[in-house]
């Protein structure tokens, strides 16, 4: 309803059907506003902490998507149940499901987000497109038809010419969609882009679009209100990605001017008063060399990098979101909207950046995060992290005054930040943000790609690390002397140890000399330690003149370390026993790479295969994961079924020599 009758529409208790760090961050604006906050949660985030902190919070499910946090029925009872008269969706899962908002309406709830029709309107991806393009804003040339025929859509991707983007129109993040290069890769692109789409957002619909290569990703940040009033907070350039899922976002953009800033937030402005847009939305922007920008999808709620904006315009997007849906109009006007100063945000992920950026689930046995940054996050040391949801497990703001004050400042804070237990991409991150690229503002989308192995080259002194993780080994042992400092009575004989290191293994030699300091021989080198500190979880020592420190977790056999902000993982094998067989399938046998669930077995026994021959894939954290066979030779065994969940290193097929 509009000017004069707008409706309001009060409520007292906000139901989040979300989990993790976007559950957190929508209770703590929740409450400014003296709303009370209830959680859901599946069977496997019973104990988190979102759960933990929310006034009230409801089981609606077991642990897979499909049966909690997608489950419409479940949520709208949990609401009934616990008394909440509004759900906020945060972003993903349901956040822009039409039928979602409609069954909120239905139930008397307030949806904290666009109208079911608005939804509708620009959620889908094509639909959005079609009606940009009746708006007259450029959008990339592509097929949104239909028929969704696998005859119909190769003929059209060879219309469109090749390269293409397939797209699930249903949801966003990178699901569902594939870079394709030519015809004959396209089939299977298009069942796996298909299967990634059902999965995550329950449609397997897609879009094709031409690919533009090598452009810039810049969207724009977009508020409506009930009383016809609509403004834009400025663009955010979010170029830095892997796998068409962003990695680090700012604002502004180093690529946009103020008179393209000026043209794409009317475009943007334009489009939301056109559809009589309520709440928060963002539109999405190719912007290709010459400065030219394609519309490419409206997300229809809250983004993942909308602190960004808050640092530099100083509002709060969720209160914004919760104040229109009581039906108030927006409390600021767009000449009232002040840019000040430049903000980064990087995505931590419990993913190993070095193999594919795979997923990694498990135990992070201890979490530390540093002061003077925004840290969204819902961890503790000892968190579970599961394999059922994103891959995301922490996003890091910073705010400067210039773009280098802003980067400098979280180089620093992700050198001070401490995951242990996962593998997370902390170090990658480092490395993309000290490239000499994306310190000259000069990132496109292509950035990864081209500079992937620059990125991925180990920062550390590689035989300085293997000699502290050797001494740190020495030192922590329950068989060990207990340190002491000073000198000693004589030199112990040198103590032989093996340890491994991100696959490769070294063998070491540490001796405690008689003036208290510890000799490590490695690798035909020699490194010398003096121990000025050493505490439970830290340790202070010299080298080669420099006194310096470093941060580590003895966990049994395994030891985290962490120097100068490069994470390691390493293993003690001293006394372990070889390894009976090859982990890579060069045995014949296939193993889980990572705990997921089946998604497609692509094999049957009795099948010739080859090195290198799809044979399964598993999904884990929103994404499919391809796994080959090892040798050539005729498949003997499947050992697992479609839709089964399965831990890593479980055997999925046997492969015979035939």
């Amino acid at each position: 309803m509009r000017n004069g009758s707008v409706q309001h529409r009060p409520f007292f208790k906000v139901l989040i059907a979300n989990r993790g760090e976007i559950a957190l961050r929508v209770m703590r604006s929740a409450r400014q506003l003296g709303l009370g906050v209830v959680a859901v949660y599946s069977d496997a985030d019973r104990d988190a902490l979102h759960v933990r902190q929310a006034d009230q919070a409801v089981r609606i499910g077991e642990a897979l998507p499909a049966h909690s946090y997608l489950n419409i029925p479940a949520i709208i009872a949990a609401a009934k149940a616990s008394g909440a008269d509004a759900v906020h969706p945060g972003y993903g899962f349901l956040a822009e499901n039409e039928e979602f908002a409609r069954a909120c309406k239905d139930a008397g709830l307030v949806f904290i987000g666009p109208s079911p029709q608005a939804i509708e309107a620009m959620g889908n991806k094509a639909g959005a497109k079609e009606t940009m393009r009746k708006a007259g804003v450029p959008v990339v040339p592509g097929y949104q038809g239909a028929d969704q025929g696998d005859e119909v859509m190769l003929a059209e991707a060879k219309k469109i010419g090749f390269p293409v983007m397939i797209k699930a129109v249903a949801g966003g993040g990178g699901r569902g969609m594939r870079l394709v290069a030519d015809a004959a890769s396209f089939p299977d692109a298009l069942r796996s882009a298909r299967s990634e789409a059902k999965a995550a957002f329950g449609d397997p619909t897609v879009i094709l679009e031409r690919a533009i290569l090598n452009p810039r990703h810049i969207e724009i940040q977009v508020f409506g209100d009930s009383h016809g009033n609509a403004i834009h907070l400025g663009e955010r350039d979010c170029s830095v990605q892997r796998r068409h899922q962003k990695l680090i976002e700012e604002a502004p953009s180093p690529a946009v001017t103020p008179e393209l800033r000026a043209k794409m937030g009317e475009v943007a402005v334009a489009a939301v008063k056109a559809l009589r847009y309520e709440g928060a939305g963002t539109l999405e922007f190719l912007l290709d060399a010459s400065g030219e920008f394609y519309f490419m999808e409206m997300n229809t709620r809250l983004q993942v990098e909308h602190p960004v904006t808050e640092a530099i315009t100083g509002l709060d997007l969720v209160e914004l979101q919760l104040r229109v849906a009581r039906g108030e109009q927006l409390p600021v006007k767009q000449q009232d909207i002040r840019f000040e100063g430049h903000a980064i945000e990087v995505r931590l992920c419990s993913e190993d950046a070095a193999h594919d950026f795979m997923p990694q689930s498990g135990r992070m046995a201890r979490w530390q995060v540093p002061e003077g940054l925004r840290i969204e996050h819902a961890l503790q040391s000892d968190t579970e992290i599961p394999p059922f949801y994103d891959s995301m497990i922490a996003k890091v703001i910073s705010h400067g005054a210039t773009r280098e004050e802003a980067r400098g400042r979280l180089i620093v804070g992700l050198e001070q930040l401490m995951a242990f237990g996962v593998t997370t991409n902390q170090a990658f991150l480092m490395s993309c943000l000290r490239h000499s690229g994306f310190a000259k503002g000069e990132a496109t989308t292509a950035f990864i790609g081209a500079h992937r192995d620059d990125l991925l080259a180990p920062r550390a002194n590689s035989a300085f690390s293997v000699a502290l993780a050797g001494l740190l080994l020495y030192v922590t042992s329950p068989q060990a002397p207990l340190w002491r400092g000073g000198r000693s009575l004589s030199a112990t004989f040198p103590l032989p140890a093996k340890i491994e290191i991100a696959g490769q293994i070294h063998e070491l030699e540490v001796t405690r000399e008689r003036d208290g300091s510890y000799t490590i021989a490695t690798d035909g080198r020699e490194a010398k330690f003096e121990i000025d500190e050493l505490d439970p979880d830290a340790i202070r020592f010299r080298h080669d003149g420099v006194m310096d420190s470093a941060r580590f977790l003895r966990d049994g056999d395994r030891l985290y370390l962490q120097h100068r902000g490069i994470p390691l993982a390493v293993n003690d094998l001293t006394l372990a026993a070889p390894k009976a067989a090859a982990s890579n399938g060069g045995d014949g046998k296939v193993r889980a790479a990572l705990n997921g669930r089946v998604v497609a077995v692509l094999v049957k026994p009795g099948d010739r295969v080859t090195a290198g021959q799809p044979v399964m894939t598993l999904e884990a954290m929103k994404m499919e994961h391809v796994h080959k066979a090892g040798i050539d030779g005729v498949v003997e065994a499947i050992d697992v079924a479609e839709g089964e969940q399965v831990t890593t290193g479980r055997i999925v097929v046997e492969i015979g020599a035939g």
